[in-house]
């Protein structure tokens, strides 16, 4: 395990344990709370604002730039075409094993719960879901109001599929305007290789910010009450497992890679992507695994990691909120119709980049819940064993966001088969941890890539 590793482990650790004493000094988590349980809750909130604070200006750039990337690969249009039907494909599957996991096992069932007062009965619409993938202005801002105390307080939100609906068209734009954008293209590459840089200083804070979460739940749920959740994240961790260790190595072998040599190269980036929770702080390590591991093509590589970090969530945005769905309804004593079954598999499938890459399924779960009509007391619900979940989600989100690069690159004859191929080296990977490769502009990889040549390829 490497430090950063050890470090979230840690964290964990001495979140559960920092969570126990909060409940030994008393107190309550929403009208009383002790000193001790304020500190933690602080922590954990703050690092989760600077994830989403992130969230944005990320899914804005590398949208564009993964789409501008592709004036740089040959037979452009048809490679992006199988991209996305490749990463929608693998999405379905995954959506399918978390609706029968959850149909079949039912983990929500039984627990006596009703509905909750804010629940009116409604039922889910595919209208309200088509409407709310069209922007509403430029920036895919919407502005809520609350009354508090006789005050009236607005609050914006971003809708970042609203956002990746934006960013894709800006990006197709600047791909057919031609050489009049490169200027602009060339701001908007730089903007991400800073604000990439920017986000591996909040993801080194990950080991803070899991103490102060897990704690916080400790505290909030207690022992007993978090305990009830484990059938869920039992099954949950199944359903990554059949994705990650069935599908995934079936769609290998079946394209006539090697599944010894696609574990093996996979590792760190989901290595990474497991102890980080984060696609995105992820993403230039998965691309370098893509490259260097598996023999993709850079040009096609530097569009397809990318916009899989935004779009390709195997984990948090196909097999969760399928199983979330129906343990939310089963937990509440709520049937699901067929067409609100296929509504999940219809949301989980176009609204994969609602999850960002950064900050978990929430904001995925809350689309799901709100286009089926089911109470979204469930999010909270679940936000107690998010930081247990997220981990596992985010490592096969990152193996599935590496593979099929690989698979539709083969498939084209130009994947390298010799570097998918060669004898795997780990010295790469500590070098990987470094904030200089999650930066710099395209020479400056470049330079580094000539440096390290020979470096983790047998």
């Amino acid at each position: 395990m490497t430090n950063f590793g050890l470090q979230i482990l840690m964290g964990l650790v001495l979140g559960v344990a920092l969570g126990f004493l909060a409940l030994a000094l008393g107190g309550d988590a929403e009208k009383n709370p002790n000193w001790l349980m304020t500190t933690l809750d602080t922590i954990g909130s703050s690092y989760v604002s600077l994830l989403k604070a992130a969230v944005v200006p990320l899914v804005v750039t590398a949208v564009i730039s993964s789409i501008a990337n592709l004036s740089q690969v040959t037979n452009a249009a048809r490679l992006a075409w199988k991209t996305i039907l490749w990463f929608a494909g693998t999405a379905l599957i995954a959506v399918v094993i978390g609706i029968l996991l959850g149909a079949i096992f039912r983990p929500g069932a039984n627990t006596g719960m009703s509905a909750p007062d804010t629940y009116s009965g409604t039922t889910g619409s595919w209208l309200s879901f088509v409407t709310s993938i069209i922007p509403a202005n430029f920036l895919g801002l919407t502005v809520s109001t609350e009354e508090a105390d006789g005050d009236l307080t607005s609050s914006p939100t971003f809708n970042v599929l609203q956002i990746l609906v934006i960013s894709g068209a800006i990006g197709i734009a600047a791909l057919k305007v031609g050489k009049a954008a490169e200027p602009f293209l060339a701001f908007i590459r730089s903007a991400l290789a800073i604000i990439q840089k920017v986000l591996w200083w909040i993801i080194r804070l990950a080991p803070l910010g899991t103490l102060g979460l897990i704690g916080t739940a400790v505290f909030t749920y207690g022992w007993t009450t978090m305990g009830s959740l484990a059938k869920f994240v039992i099954l949950l961790y199944v359903g990554l497992a059949i994705v990650g260790f069935v599908v995934y190595p079936v769609l290998a072998r079946t394209q006539g890679l090697s599944v010894k040599q696609f574990f093996s190269g996979v590792w760190p980036a989901a290595q990474i992507g497991f102890v980080s929770r984060s696609s995105i702080g992820t993403m230039p390590v998965t691309q370098r695994v893509a490259e260097r591991n598996f023999g993709v093509p850079q040009a096609f590589a530097s569009f397809a990691v990318p916009f899989g970090a935004t779009t390709k969530m195997d984990g948090c945005a196909a097999v969760y909120p399928a199983l979330a769905a129906t343990f939310v309804a089963q937990f509440y004593g709520i049937d699901l119709s067929i067409a609100q079954y296929v509504l999940i598999v219809v949301v989980s499938v176009l609204g994969s980049a609602a999850t960002a890459g950064t900050t978990g399924a929430t904001v995925m779960l809350t689309l799901t819940l709100s286009t089926l009509g089911l109470p979204l007391d469930g999010v909270g619900l679940l936000l107690a064993i998010d930081p247990i979940i997220d981990m596992g989600r985010t490592a096969l989100n990152v193996s599935g966001q590496a593979l099929i690069p690989a698979i539709i690159s083969k498939r084209e004859g130009i994947l390298d088969e010799n570097l998918y191929n060669a004898k795997r080296s780990s010295d790469w990977f500590e070098s990987d941890l470094s904030a200089e490769e999650f930066s710099g502009t395209d020479e400056e990889k470049e330079n580094r890539e000539r440096e390290a040549s020979g470096v983790g390829v047998g």
